[in-house]
């Protein structure tokens, strides 16, 4: 480690910035932000710096860099482009005494700039040494994501309430197992909650140490329809900081890889035609679970509020007395359409989307297939693979052409994806043929055959074409 880490105070310290372009500019971004007295030294500006410069927020010496011209400053960034003059201003500043950044060029000085993450006070920078800022860049987007944007609220209530702490803890590793329950606890939810008020409440009575009991809460979280890159950075939050995940069955492994290793994970199943837990068995688990003070994440595939029976959860929560938040994910129509270029409202074909589900018997007679039939929109089927003969009769009897294109898509974003593309009238011979298996997602409307042509994920399209009223067979789009 050649480079020493430290966070230098630069609040209303002199620093001179050498150069007046784009890459200056971003430099006197970051150097406003704290706090320096900053001035430029170039012979022209570009845009954001002399419009800083009109508003009387930046210094600026309009001449080429010489070295009387540098005053006496705690750091100076040479950002020009031109490799001479960097070195120059390099040599002048080290011979002064101050610390130099020479950017893109750390040989020349003796401070590197690192990528940087901000919550409020709370900074965390990553240094490659300046020989890989991409690398470092990169290291800084992945923190970034797993950075709860409210830390800095955390920080400053913390800040707040120092003194107090330090007093009630004088001994310092009992302070450090203190900071220790409390992060892991329920002050940093409420905080990222927006429930600030409640959170220095708790942490005031924790300071006066009024027994609280171990309060547990239920995170509702949509896992996606698969593919671990669609899950949301709010998600994966959630899944890092469970005690216990209690899943379905059509959560992907690789997105409960993503989980804390020692959460306990809890299968209830929840898959269209199999062996699943009673859905009030599911309800008494989350709430017992959580009255015994831990933090679980109930994980739903695609989005928890939509044909997830997340709602129902929600109120048995309610009914509880048991803390919760929800946390939405990309679902399944979302990601099937996506991924198989389907666009689900067009205004050339469609300028209304209905989800509908089509789990059991009994929803399926609910529907007003009048309405589902009138033409101009988008129906989406979710859990449709056995009652595709009832979808297809019901919708062609209330007046909806056998041709209209109908495109299933069966583990949507999933390695394993297939698209099958037909119309209304093959509809239950093609899912027969190509033998499709939940979860699969139907949907009908005009724009499925858009699929044929813009399908860009897995597996070519197979299309279904009539061979005779009984009969079908697929060719693959090219």
């Amino acid at each position: 480690m050649r480079h020493f880490p430290l966070f230098l105070d630069l609040h209303d310290q002199p620093v001179e910035v050498v150069g007046g372009g784009s890459v200056a500019a971003r430099k006197v971004a970051l150097l406003r932000r704290s706090g320096a007295q900053v001035r430029v030294i170039a012979p022209e500006l570009c845009s954001e710096l002399q419009a800083l410069v009109e508003r009387g927020e930046l210094r600026w010496l309009a001449d080429e860099f010489r070295a009387e011209l540098l005053q006496p400053a705690r750091l100076v960034i040479a950002a020009t482009d031109d490799d001479q003059v960097n070195a120059a201003v390099a040599a002048a500043a080290k011979a002064r005494g101050i610390i130099v950044n020479a950017v893109d060029q750390p040989a020349l000085g003796d401070a590197i700039v690192p990528a940087i993450v901000s919550r409020g006070e709370l900074t965390v920078a990553i240094g490659s040494g300046g020989q890989a800022p991409v690398l470092a860049r990169r290291l800084r987007a992945r923190i970034e994501s797993l950075l709860p944007t409210r830390t800095g609220d955390l920080l400053a209530l913390l800040s707040k309430h120092r003194g107090q702490i330090r007093e009630r803890y004088p001994d310092l590793g009992q302070r450090r197992r203190w900071y220790d329950e409390l992060l892991d606890g329920e002050i940093p939810r409420l905080i990222e909650a927006g429930l600030g008020e409640m959170a220095e409440q708790r942490l005031q009575a924790t300071l006066r140490a009024e027994p609280l009991p171990s309060v547990g809460s239920v995170a509702l979280v949509g896992a996606g329809p698969g593919d671990p890159g669609l899950l949301t950075i709010a998600a994966l939050r959630e899944l890092q900081g469970a005690d216990v995940i209690v899943h379905d069955q059509l959560v992907s492994a690789e997105v409960l890889d993503l989980a804390r290793r020692d959460a306990e994970r809890i299968a209830v199943g929840k898959r269209a035609g199999g062996h699943s837990v009673a859905q009030q068995d599911i309800e008494s688990l989350l709430i017992d679970l959580a009255r015994s003070g831990r933090q679980v994440v109930r994980l739903k595939g695609g989005d928890p509020l939509i044909f997830a029976r997340g709602g129902e959860e929600l109120s048995a929560l309610h009914a509880a007395g048991v803390p919760f938040r929800v946390v939405p994910g990309i679902s399944a129509v979302q990601a099937c359409a996506a991924y198989s270029g389907i666009p689900l409202t067009d205004r050339r074909h469609a300028q209304a989307l209905r989800l509908v589900t089509a789990h059991c018997r009994g929803s399926i007679d609910a529907v007003d297939w009048s309405a589902l039939a009138g033409g101009g929109e988008t129906l989406a089927f979710y859990m449709g693979v056995r009652e595709a003969p009832r979808i297809q009769s019901r919708l062609i009897a209330h007046g909806l052409p056998e041709s209209t294109p109908v495109a299933c898509v069966e583990n949507g974003s999933r390695p394993q994806q297939r698209v099958l593309l037909g119309t209304l009238g093959l509809t239950a011979a093609m899912l027969r043929q190509a033998q499709v298996q939940s979860p699969a997602l139907l949907i009908v409307g005009d724009v499925s055959q858009y699929a044929a042509q813009h399908h860009w994920f897995g597996e070519q399209v197979q299309v279904f074409r009539a061979q005779s009223t009984s009969t079908a067979h697929a060719d693959r789009a090219a």
